[in-house]
């Protein structure tokens, strides 16, 4: 076992979380992938019960259009965080633990290409 450096003796004496991850270790624990499966489909329910609110704010409500702004930013801000999961699991199964360096490299590109069509 390696020596703890202050700062990381500090943090584990006040329980707190390091300012980052030590090398060797994990961010978070690995969870089961049907797990992972479940905290995305309810993720998604919770987008579409935004995007029915939006769309009932159109329809029925005849909201303002300031309201609908903040509404729509709501469904973008979680359809970015639903992205942003799916690309964490990516790179966690397909870069991280990838059997060889050509498959992790392959899976890298992938990767690559489908968040520069997210962004552009």
């Amino acid at each position: 076992m390696r020596n703890l450096s202050c700062r990381e003796a500090k943090c584990l004496a006040f329980r707190t979380k390091l300012p980052y991850t030590p090398v060797g270790m994990s961010a978070t624990p690995k969870t089961s992938p049907d797990a992972e499966k479940a905290k995305l489909v309810k993720r998604l329910s919770r987008i579409r019960g935004q995007v029915d609110a939006l769309q009932r704010a159109i329809t029925e409500q005849d909201a303002p259009s300031a309201k609908l702004l903040q509404q729509a930013t709501a469904c973008r801000g979680a359809m970015d965080g639903f992205i942003a999961e799916v690309i964490e699991d990516h790179i966690r199964e397909q870069v991280v633990d990838a059997k060889d360096r050509g498959e992790a490299s392959r899976a890298a590109e992938e990767l690559i290409g489908i968040v520069h069509s997210y962004l552009t």
